[in-house]
């Protein structure tokens, strides 16, 4: 069983999880230095910042960072970042560079973050995390396909925490290309397995459930539903998928809020789904990222972890 531990937001105006479900999204911006501080944020750029970000909140909430210090096995800890647009800016301005000045004129600070998992790397560097380490780039489904390969990961024995960040930038390159302001922002989530859980008396937050893919939005949550049977207490999905949910299902579409997600959708679903579980919620959460017409679609589910057992009197 794979089970979530830490949740971590660093979205404009939300810091944790319970944020998530606002109205109307906050005004201003995430500012790195206040979260991080100043040291060590030079020369990074704004995707891998927020990334960073993100990453120290769900390490704090998981119980993994205690006044500033990582307390775990980080040869057992992998890293997975999703971001369809990341380094983008990065990767544009070397690419401009080299065609009007040539190689000699990329700066050496500049190299290392045209790098396609500088956001990973970063992470893995700064919280001494060794294990395995990779980034996503799918589309809308991005990031939940990110959280099933951590969960693969954890599964096979490769690690027994996963940290998980789904994060996108906005800048002038990034609104260029999807034609509108992002979201500058993202979450993070700890999963670990159920037994590394325990044995380091952690705060089980959700139980990760079945995950499916396919090409259309009603064909992938049939798929989903014959393993899922429990009726879902939410949904998050995005508004195009809204014809194929079930009528009278509350539903939840974190763009109308946020904005553009693109890779942070699938992990922000996640952030905001354990905090609805955090506050009652009664069912089980489905996400779906993606929709008919897009490269894919996606689905989730996440269930609230079972009450401990009490104990037998003797």
């Amino acid at each position: 069983m794979i089970t979530v531990t830490g949740v971590g937001v660093a979205l404009p105006g939300a810091d944790h999880a319970a944020a998530l479900a606002a109205a109307r999204r906050p005004e201003g911006t995430v500012e790195p230095a206040a979260v991080l501080g100043k040291k060590g944020l030079r020369y990074k750029d704004r995707a891998t910042q927020l990334g960073l970000c993100a990453a120290q909140r769900v390490l704090a909430d998981a119980g993994l960072l205690r006044e500033g210090t990582p307390v775990l096995d980080g040869a057992r800890t992998a890293v997975l970042v999703s971001s369809n647009l990341g380094n983008v800016d990065t990767v544009c301005r070397v690419t401009r560079t080299i065609a009007e000045e040539g190689t000699y004129g990329v700066s050496p600070m500049d190299t290392p973050n045209a790098s396609s998992n500088i956001i990973a790397s970063e992470i893995a560097i700064r919280f001494g995390l060794k294990g395995p380490n990779l980034t996503l780039c799918n589309g809308p489904t991005s990031g939940l396909d990110a959280v099933r390969w951590a969960t693969t990961l954890l599964r096979a024995g490769r690690a027994d925490h996963a940290v998980v960040v789904g994060v996108e930038p906005d800048n002038e390159i990034v609104r260029r290309l999807v034609g509108g302001p992002v979201a500058d922002g993202g979450a993070a989530l700890v999963l670990e397995r159920a037994e590394a859980a325990e044995a380091r008396g952690a705060t089980v937050r959700a139980v990760v459930g079945a995950h499916t893919r396919g090409p259309d939005v009603r064909g992938t949550i049939a798929e989903l539903a014959e393993v899922e049977p429990e009726t879902p207490a939410a949904w998050f999905a995005p508004a195009g998928a809204a014809p194929a949910l079930p009528a009278g299902q509350p539903g939840h579409d974190l763009a109308a809020t946020w904005g553009e997600l693109s890779g942070a959708l699938g992990v922000v679903q996640c952030a905001a789904a354990v905090g609805a579980l955090d506050a009652g919620a009664d069912g089980p959460m489905w996400l779906v990222a993606g929709t008919d017409g897009d490269d894919g679609v996606a689905t989730l589910v996440l269930r609230r972890p079972a009450p401990a057992a009490a104990p037998v009197p003797r």
